[in-house]
């Protein structure tokens, strides 16, 4: 052990020590933020990558790409109309890589669609949404929802021919919903029509609001297959 792993300011930041032994092993996983969702320890069988094909941690690695672009996006773009459409031609025209971000975003965001889809395709094949992990199913639907929510509000913020009509459809079907089609209409829009009230709705659910549900989501979502037992394996035989 180095003179700085056994200084005061090492200890007191890395309270186990090295992880030289299965205890301190489990130890550094339990007690650690980032760590503790994880299991400490995990069958190499449902390591196989034909067990799984990594539909999860793709996803999320997909999304973690979504908050990377998004960050570096905004600071590029103003939600105010005409501004918003004006900002998506500097980002083609005058921004240096302005394409390359912006295209990374939209392929990363459809790619998260399409494999959070398969992962719960899987995941309803391989049986994995019996008891006792058919809580973890229902946050699994809820983490589509909100993906799919996370790329239908992305849809409206280049505020272009597009955009508009694209949600001028989606709305105009959500008004078609008994009893409080409107009224879900008037939420999502903020107004009764595809405005800059809209625009700005959109823009906060897209950059603020669904991203931190995901984050939440995600986590408990990882911290249940934990308290499940681990990667569901169908039994020998």
């Amino acid at each position: 052990m180095s003179f700085l792993q056994r200084s005061r300011l090492f200890r007191s930041i890395v309270r186990h020590g090295l992880p030289d032994s299965v205890r301190n092993r489990a130890l550094v996983t339990f007690t650690n933020f980032f760590l503790h969702i994880q299991p400490v320890k995990v069958r190499l069988r449902a390591m196989q990558f034909t067990r799984t094909f990594y539909l999860g941690g793709l996803s999320a690695a997909c999304f973690f790409i979504l908050v990377v672009t998004g960050v570096l996006l905004m600071f590029y773009y103003h939600p105010s109309v005409p501004r918003a459409y004006e900002d998506m031609k500097d980002l083609e025209f005058v921004v240096s890589s302005g394409v390359f971000l912006r295209n990374l975003h939209r392929w990363s965001a459809h790619a998260m669609v399409a494999l959070v889809m398969l992962h719960m395709v899987r995941v309803f094949f391989a049986g994995a949404y019996r008891p006792p992990r058919e809580f973890n199913w229902v946050i699994g639907v809820v983490l589509l929802l909100l993906t799919i929510g996370l790329s239908y509000t992305g849809y409206l913020l280049p505020w272009d021919q597009l955009a508009y009509w694209g949600v001028t459809v989606g709305t105009n079907m959500a008004a078609a919903v008994p009893v409080l089609g409107d009224q879900i209409r008037f939420l999502m829009l903020g107004g009764h029509g595809v405005n800059e009230n809209a625009l700005i709705r959109f823009y906060v659910l897209h950059c603020v609001v669904l991203p931190l549900a995901l984050t939440v989501g995600i986590a408990l979502h990882i911290w249940r297959v934990r308290k499940d037992g681990g990667l569901y394996l169908p039994p020998k035989g």
